[in-house]
């Protein structure tokens, strides 16, 4: 099932029908109190916010518990970048006044839990930081915890089976992270009692409900919706050295889309997929770069604008090692490259129309410090030398003093050569030859090879010379003149060394004290380069603008595509869907299996969401109404990780969409009841849609794809203007548009236009007017291969169960088991023991012979 819906303003889901949490009576006033009491009933304390959040390798969870409704608020785990601005939104947005989190937490965590303690002037007031020990957020026990919570809106009657397939209706048990913050909450209100710090222990923090919480403009859509609609898909990679942990972005439409050309861009495109909005100004403002780079004119400027952001590289990794001081020779080759490239995008978006907000922003906040920071990198560092040396390494008429010091050490070699020639002299007429070498930190030494008489350790002793070390055949020691030239030269290497990273020390502070102005580019850069992605993608898959209308309740597609089918198919049969307004809110689509119904229904899901990521879509128009949600109940649905059948996950993720669609939330139901008895299936389907309906103006929009042909001929839903039926698949005579004339006009019925050839069904997959009256099972079955007479026999079986006639066992096949019988009671028959005299020949008759005639007869 998909659904599309209004979660108002950012703030948690109102408690409208079908909420996530239960409806409780309010007590009737006690007679006979007096009116000050009643005044002081009357004022209400201040509603208290209570957080416990946790940040994991990118990702966010989140849960609070609100004292103004008893209630517990989620925020399914959302990517989140180490500046950690979604948790920033959040603590802006619900002012909590405590903040719990566990205390063995990432550094990035513990720096902006740090910086929010130390915010003397916020407002209302600053909240207080809680650390737990790090085992109250175990993956395990929280769940526990929350499975064994006394929640006063669970029946006692349920069963623990019961208990955990409501609960699992509404809390997101996938979302881990969320769901270690929930049991960290849970352990954080048992000990802080929070509004029972008077009562008695046995009395419990009081739990009304859970509610899924969604910050403004953003969409909340659950990883069911990602998986089967394949918004993002995870495959082994084919190369043999990752096959065990290597991943690649299979056929999805993420994988279709990404063609950014930097790594941010990617990682943004990725952040838009898992955050998509109903912000209009954001997404018309997407939209509006995507339109410039797709006229033709524009098209070598998008192509030079992808080139330079292939340049931008990971600035922030770079600035965290300045700041540690660990900054390696290629750091500042990237940094130069990225300095420069974002000046090439400046300097091409200032020739750009200024009207389009992000060319305005790249023009005017890509300020003259990257000028800066690219000449002094450019004019200080000696890239060539660095990677010869494998450090850091400055330009000559930098530092006259080091300057200076590498010329002497450039004429060292032969001056060297000369003092060993001088040293010769004066050495034993027996050692043939010397030099003199410098180590650093140890100094000028004068090297002899050793020779056959030199085997004790007295024999390297030579009068006038200090023995150092023997190393590698040869004897070092120190001379009158190597003292000398430790005085007159000293540690050369050492000091141009430390001259240097005095100076690379300074370089880093300059570029820090501008980090600023990389971390914007770093923003903008990526924001342009994912633009610039789609607009390719755009280009050469032939998508269109969307709209945006908020006084539109529902969506608009004219002739939409599926953008994954439409790559592996020869070729696509575009439709139009409409939902919203006169149109109804609910659209039943019957029809055979193969017949289009799981793509239209996954089509209309992608090109909504292509929208509220800010995208083009596969549809010569598109409208979208107000949308802020986004669920799912499609057939391929990966399973959830509770042990539960495949009945219990259809229940489990409709339950989902009930709790949580709103009136402007679009559902998509594909198979449902598929496992379990048809006409159990059937009541339950019927049994959801009219809940819906039930609604009213409340009731979500609503598509329904069934092989459950009764919905439709029984009239199980009540008519009104809220239903149509669509078919899929259509029973007439080709070209035939009869209605019946028994419903009410208030119901439109639509088909796939379908052609019968002989024995073969042609799918034209074309909407039309029309219902199906048939599910084509017999044409299905023959497709799949299955032997001729099994499939004549189902069609005979089906006639019989439609006419309400008795269903009689083939004669080929009766005759057999009839003498499979008849050979079973004479083996019985053969085997009695008629001289055995505990043989009962009564009993035999009775329990053998008389059940097996039966069958025989």
């Amino acid at each position: 099932m998909f659904s599309v819906g209004t979660i108002p303003g950012g703030t948690p889901q109102s408690p409208e029908p079908g909420a996530a949490s239960a409806s409780f009576p309010s007590l009737a006033p006690v007679s006979g109190r007096g009116e000050a009491e009643e005044e002081e009933d009357n004022e209400q304390e201040p509603a208290e916010i209570y957080l416990c959040a946790l940040w994991t390798s990118g990702y966010l969870g989140i849960a609070y518990y609100d004292t103004s409704d008893s209630t517990i608020h989620f925020m399914p785990d959302a990517p989140d970048h180490e500046s950690l601005k979604l948790l920033q939104r959040v603590l802006d947005e619900i002012n909590p006044r405590s903040v719990v989190t566990s205390a063995k937490q990432d550094e990035n965590m513990t720096r902006f839990l740090g910086k929010l303690a130390s915010q003397e002037h916020r407002e209302p007031k600053r909240p207080e930081i809680v650390f737990l020990p790090s085992v109250d957020f175990g993956l395990e026990i929280s769940k526990q915890r929350l499975l064994a919570g006394n929640y006063s809106f669970i029946p006692d009657s349920m069963t623990t089976t019961e208990k955990i397939l409501f609960l699992s209706s509404i809390i997101p048990f996938d979302c881990l992270l969320t769901v270690r913050a929930l049991g960290g909450l849970l352990k954080f209100l048992g000990r802080r009692r929070i509004g029972v710090e008077l009562e008695d222990y046995n009395v419990s923090v009081p739990i009304l409900g859970f509610k899924k919480f969604v910050l403004t403009h953003l969409v909340s859509i659950d990883q069911d919706t990602y998986s089967v609609l394949q918004i993002f898909k995870s495959e082994s990679h084919p190369s043999v050295y990752k096959v065990a942990s290597g991943l690649k972005e299979g056929l999805s439409l993420f994988g279709i889309l990404n063609r950014c050309h930097c790594k941010w861009g990617q990682k943004l495109l990725r952040l838009w997929f898992t955050r998509p909005t109903h912000d209009l100004g954001e997404l018309n403002s997407r939209l509006d770069v995507i339109q410039f780079f797709l006229l033709p004119q524009n098209l070598d400027m998008a192509q030079m604008l992808h080139r330079l952001l292939g340049h931008i590289k990971n600035v922030p990794l770079i600035l965290k090692r300045m700041k540690l001081s660990h900054t390696k020779v290629s750091d500042w080759q990237v940094l130069y490259k990225t300095v420069y490239s974002a000046l090439g995008l400046r300097d091409a978006c200032r020739s750009l129309p200024q009207s389009i907000q992000l060319f305005q922003d790249i023009a005017q906040e890509f300020s003259d410090d990257l000028h800066h920071i690219a000449s002094l990198i450019g004019k200080v560092v000696d890239f060539e030398g660095s990677l010869a040396e494998n450090r850091f390494t400055v330009l000559p008429n930098i530092d006259p003093e080091i300057d200076e010091k590498k010329r002497r050490l450039m004429g060292l070699p032969s001056f060297l050569t000369e003092v060993a020639r001088k040293e010769l002299e004066n050495l034993d007429s027996r050692i043939p030859s010397c030099s003199v070498i410098y180590i650093p930190l140890i100094g000028f030494l004068l090297c002899i090879p050793r020779l056959p008489f030199m085997v004790e350790a007295s024999d390297f002793e030579i009068e006038g010379l200090d023995f150092m070390f023997l190393s590698e055949e040869k004897l070092h020691y120190r001379s009158a003149r190597t003292k000398e030239l430790d005085a007159l030269l000293g540690d050369l290497h050492c000091d141009i060394r430390d001259q240097e990273t005095l100076l690379m020390y300074q370089l880093q502070c300059q570029v820090l004290a501008r980090a600023a102005v990389l971390t914007r580019v770093l923003d903008l850069a990526s924001r342009l380069d994912v633009l610039l992605a789609l607009a390719s993608a755009a280009r050469d898959y032939g998508y269109s603008r969307p709209r945006y209308s908020p006084q539109l309740l529902g969506v608009r597609i004219l002739n939409g595509r599926h953008p994954l089918m439409e790559l592996c198919a020869r070729t696509f049969v575009p439709n139009s869907a409409e939902c919203g307004g006169d149109k109804g809110r609910i659209k039943v689509i019957t029809g055979p299996n193969s017949s289009g119904k799981s793509i239209y229904l996954k089509q209309v899901g992608l090109i909504t969401f292509m929208a509220l990521v800010g995208s083009f879509v596969p549809a010569e128009e598109a409208e979208i109404g107000a949308v802020d949600a986004i669920f799912t109940r499609i057939h391929s649905c990966e399973s959830i990780s509770l042990g539960l059948s495949t009945f219990m996950i259809d229940l489990n993720q409709v339950a989902k969409a009930v709790n949580n669609a709103t009136k402007q939330s679009l559902v998509l139901i594909d198979e449902f009841g598929k496992g379990t008895n048809t006409v159990d299936g059937l009541a339950l389907l019927a049994a959801v849609l009219r809940h819906w309906l039930a609604l009213g103006p409340m009731c979500p929009h609503i598509f329904v794809a069934t092989n459950f042909l009764s919905l439709v001929q029984l009239q199980l839903l009540p008519q009104g203007p809220l239903v149509q039926y669509l078919g899929l698949a259509k029973g007439f005579r080709a070209g035939s548009r009869e209605i019946d004339d028994t419903l009410s006009p208030c119901i439109s019925f639509k088909t796939m236009e379908t052609c019968e050839d002989g024995d073969d069904l042609v799918f034209f997959y074309q909407v039309c007017e029309g219902i199906a009256n048939a599910s084509h099972a017999s044409y299905t079955a023959a497709q799949a291969g299955l032997p001729g007479n099994l499939i004549a026999r189902g069609k005979e079986v089906s006639d019989l169960i439609r006419s309400g006639k008795p269903i009689k066992p083939v004669k080929e096949l009766l005759k057999e088991k009839q003498m499979e019988n008849c050979q079973t009671l004479v083996d019985k028959f053969l085997k009695l023991d008629l001289e055995d005299p505990n043989l009962d020949l009564d009993i035999f008759m009775s329990q053998e012979v008389l059940p097996a005639a039966t069958g025989i007869l």
